[in-house]
């Protein structure tokens, strides 16, 4: 049976072997990027003849792999041919505890996506695209019969697929999402990490006061300074609200990572006042996890 969501008994802790396959188009490249997520060591496009191999690595008694998941298709020549016997030594291994998860999408959907992202199709250019999604089909059957589940991905977008695999364990579930507040100074450019910037330029400079200059954001007389003014008091609670708002959204979407910069002009006072004022206030939200970065603190 096809089902619209990955089954989340498949996996769980005693799954450390996940495999995927399915239609070209049909989304593995994301599932394997959430089960990454979730703690997986991936590899995409692995060849056939090489999966048993990599299961005696993730099967090692030292713990350097705990869990692994792959993604095996028609890209390469040999999958049709030799995926059935590598699939039947992997599950006659218990401790691996290997499943197999077909991804699977009607024509339409598939021929959508291809015509979005232009990407060639396994089978070549030589016939119609509808033609070669149906002839990938074909040839698939077999490896979809002996599927421990088929995830039907036809309505899904990226997003929801990607939520859909980082609900399936109790990893998933588990897992938190990393917020980095990092302060930064604008005359040495903006952080290229950064997801939502914040620029605290308006606020009264310490740099311009004598017995603050040589200090910086993390010394009390500089932090006194920045927080006693009406300006940063509202700021923060504002921005505070508003990450309140956020961070959880993101977390929910299964985002693993939040980069959170601050601004001044040097980095060395506004902006690092500012970070780790707004991290403390995060420090309530459940399942976030919350680091402070100071980018150009002692740069000159």
């Amino acid at each position: 049976m096809t089902s619209s969501r990955p089954k989340a008994a498949l996996i769980g802790e005693e799954a450390r072997f996940v495999v995927l396959t399915g239609l070209s188009g049909s989304g593995k490249s994301e599932a394997i990027r959430a089960l990454e997520d979730l703690g997986y060591f991936c590899v995409d496009n692995l060849p056939t003849r090489l999966i048993t191999r990599f299961a005696d690595l993730t099967g090692r008694q030292d713990g350097q792999i705990e869990r692994a998941a792959l993604v095996v298709d028609m890209r390469d020549p040999a999958f049709l041919d030799q995926f059935p016997d590598a699939l039947a030594a992997l599950r006659k291994r218990p401790e691996l505890g290997a499943v197999l998860i077909f991804l699977d999408a009607n024509d339409g959907a598939l021929v959508r996506r291809f015509s979005e992202t232009r990407r060639p199709h396994p089978l070549g250019a030589e016939t119609p695209l509808a033609e070669r999604i149906v002839e990938e089909r074909r040839r698939l059957d077999p490896i979809r019969k002996i599927a421990d589940d088929i995830f039907d991905t036809s309505e899904l977008t990226v997003h929801e697929l990607r939520r859909a695999f980082m609900d399936l364990s109790r990893g998933g579930a588990q897992k938190q999402l990393v917020v980095t507040f990092l302060s930064f100074g604008f005359k040495h450019g903006l952080p290229l990490e950064a997801d939502l910037v914040f620029d605290v330029r308006f606020l009264p400079n310490p740099f311009f006061v004598p017995e603050l200059k040589a200090l910086t954001g993390r010394d009390a007389g500089v932090q006194e300074y920045v927080n006693t003014t009406q300006e940063a008091q509202t700021f923060q609670k504002k921005v505070s609200d508003l990450l309140g708002f956020l961070v959880p959204q993101y977390a929910a979407e299964g985002k693993s990572y939040l980069t959170v910069a601050v601004g001044c002009t040097g980095g060395r006072h506004r902006s690092v006042v500012i970070a780790d004022q707004l991290r403390r206030a995060l420090a309530p939200i459940s399942d976030v996890r919350s680091r402070v970065k100071h980018r150009d603190i002692f740069t000159e």
